[in-house]
């Protein structure tokens, strides 16, 4: 797990500018064709297009995996993580629902 969680942080700490009036954040993608996670770097400048990085893809299909990874992601920063794909879907551990509504994406 810690390898994972290095890699995607390392990634990100290369990304992540500290600009005034643009936002960060990660996106987490299921993507149940390719049984794997797939995870992104997005910032957004105000009045900008949006821009989306791929960061890393977890082989692991496993929940428990993906939740170790998310809390790994939570102690070290504070940038929201969005999820599609997760629709009903719920963490193993603490029982909350992952994503409630469907993205514009799906």
């Amino acid at each position: 797990m810690n390898k994972d969680l290095e890699i995607i942080y390392s990634r990100m700490q290369l990304l992540f500018k500290r600009t005034s009036r643009t936002q960060y954040w990660f996106q987490v993608a299921n993507d149940p064709y390719d049984s794997c996670y797939n995870f992104f770097f997005n910032s957004q400048r105000k009045g900008e297009r949006l821009k989306s990085v791929p960061l890393h893809k977890l082989d692991n299909y496993d929940l428990h995996y993906l939740e170790q990874i998310i809390t790994g992601l939570r102690k070290r920063t504070n940038l929201t993580i969005r999820f599609v794909g997760f629709t009903g879907m719920k963490w193993p551990q603490t029982q909350k629902t992952i994503q409630w509504r469907r993205d514009i994406f799906e």
